[in-house]
């Protein structure tokens, strides 16, 4: 039995198709440009193999109800030109397969809930953050994603801004200072004018941030209480997240019990972002069991 993936990224389409024990048989790599010709090239990657089933894990926002009559469409997405588009439909009409269709966190996240568990890990639930070129949040609760009426938007939280952080006015376009316009990637070059890359571990940035990280960390520890939180995303080190536990441990104080913070607070088990692929088979397989 071969499952699709597609991993659909602002900047890049991953496609896979792969078997029902998770094993990528072929996978292809290419850049987002247009709707038509980024979804052409989709169905042709797609079109030689006899697929059961499709997962989609796209970056949005989307529309998830499939009630509604634009279910399946990228909706009022920054991406220029992709706003309104039809992502789900044209790949039904051409491929004539079940497809389940979910954010792109959402497809990292249920991928690493599904690995670990194949891991013996035997969790219920699991939060997974993306923190790069945006800041995103999915959440599995015994098997089933987070979100009926639509797609959590977690990475659009308020925080309480750090005392040495006043004057930034944050870059999401539309909250300011939410959590994705304090941590996303850009800005770091907002407010020292360097990528990422080029700013020492060492520089108050990276406190500042981790504070605004634990934050959101402790919010969902608090709200959901999940058995684990896995970050993921370019701006994400191990480092990064010594700094995070640091600053989760003080604003938390002891006030509930928890799992030691290095195996609650962690990096991804899947390499290289391979959590979404594996999330979209698992998302696949448990369309067509449903």
């Amino acid at each position: 039995m071969l499952i699709g993936s597609v991993e659909a990224g602002g900047t890049k389409f991953v496609c896979a198709v792969g078997d029902e024990n998770y094993r990528v048989q072929e996978r292809i790599v290419f850049a987002t440009t247009t709707p038509a010709a980024t979804l052409a090239k989709t169905i042709a990657f797609f079109k030689p193999f006899k697929l059961a089933a499709l997962g989609i894990a796209s970056f949005g926002p989307l529309e998830i109800r499939k009630n509604a009559v634009n279910y399946g469409f990228i909706t009022n997405t920054p991406k220029p030109g992709w706003q309104d588009t039809d992502f789900v439909g044209p790949l039904k009409a051409a491929l004539k397969v079940p497809i389940t269709w979910t954010t792109d966190v959402n497809g990292s996240a249920y991928g690493e809930y599904v690995m670990a568990n194949l891991s013996n890990a035997h969790l219920k639930s699991l939060v997974y953050y993306t923190i790069g070129t945006g800041v995103g949040a999915g959440t599995v609760i015994d098997g089933q994603l987070l979100g009926s009426l639509g797609h959590p938007e977690m990475g659009h939280v308020f925080v309480k801004r750090h005392p040495d952080d006043l004057k930034f006015a944050g870059i999401c376009p539309f909250h300011g200072d939410c959590l994705e316009g304090l941590v996303a990637g850009p800005t770091f070059e907002a407010r020292t004018e360097h990528p990422g890359k080029d700013v020492p571990l060492s520089a108050l940035v990276w406190d500042i941030m981790a504070d605004y990280v634990a934050q959101a960390a402790m919010q969902t520890t608090l709200t959901i209480r999940p058995d684990k939180i896995v970050f993921g995303g370019g701006v994400v080190s191990e480092p990064f997240l010594v700094k995070v536990r640091a600053a989760f441990n003080r604003l938390l104080n002891h006030y509930i019990e928890l799992p030691p913070l290095d195996d609650y607070l962690v990096m991804p088990l899947m390499a290289d972002n391979g959590s979404a692929t594996l999330g979209n088979f698992a998302l696949g397989l448990k369309a067509l069991k449903e």
